[in-house]
């Protein structure tokens, strides 16, 4: 594969990136809030994108005023979603294999999520593939969230492997610009809620694919 030319190590982005999760958290949020009497926000979701789940907690007791604590919001939000990513959050199509790929030519791999590390393991563990990964950090163990680099320069720290010999997987813009400002290089994979902001991403990514099969024949 070219796109593996001189790259030592592979970061992927979780949600909207290996798992085709994105469409349950804007359901958790449209849920949350009406909870408390609170209709969600057209523009919600592009506010948040990249922030850690530390991050968008302590936004939505900005925004909406909220009294409870963050980590009962925290835990709030991760019993929502575990069901999902138990049992029905799937594989972006052909991710298995490629992360089988690249694991079977000796190239590291390293997960960096704005998600929950509790979330995190649920899905790897559904999948069977967190034996593919050296490192699996989350946005809530570095200083700031995406587009800052924080997230991807940790794990490459941990797989002690220098940026620019990196190539990140990311399906946000904040994603992909965090890669970028880490100094890596950074392949953006469509995603169905990131689509209004595909002609942004694609110009700040170095390549950009609908699905990981399509590296099969790159």
């Amino acid at each position: 594969m070219q796109i593996l030319k001189d790259i030592d190590a592979i970061i992927f982005d979780l949600d909207g990136t290996l798992v085709d999760s994105m469409w349950i958290w804007k359901q958790i949020d449209i849920d949350f809030l009406e909870k408390r009497g609170i209709t969600l926000p057209d523009e919600l979701q592009k506010e948040i994108e990249g922030m850690s789940f530390t991050e968008t907690a302590q936004y939505f007791v900005n925004r909406f005023d909220l009294k409870e604590p963050l980590e009962a919001i925290q835990d709030e939000w991760n019993e929502m979603a575990k069901l999902f990513y138990r049992q029905k959050i799937d594989l972006k199509e052909e991710a298995k294999q490629f992360i089988e790929y690249a694991d079977s030519i000796h190239i590291k791999m390293g997960i960096g999520t704005s998600n929950s590390r509790e979330l995190l393991t649920e899905v790897v563990m559904a999948h069977d593939i967190h034996k593919y990964f050296s490192s699996m950090r989350t946005s809530c163990e570095v200083e700031k969230g995406k587009p800052s680099p924080d997230i991807f320069l940790k794990v490459a720290e941990d797989l002690e492997v220098l940026p620019e010999r990196c190539l990140v997987f990311e399906d946000t813009h904040a994603g992909v610009m965090a890669a970028k400002n880490a100094g890596m290089k950074v392949i953006a994979v469509y995603d169905e809620l990131s689509e209004p902001y595909m002609s942004e991403i694609r110009k700040d990514a170095d390549g950009y694919i609908y699905s990981f099969k399509e590296l099969f024949s790159a």
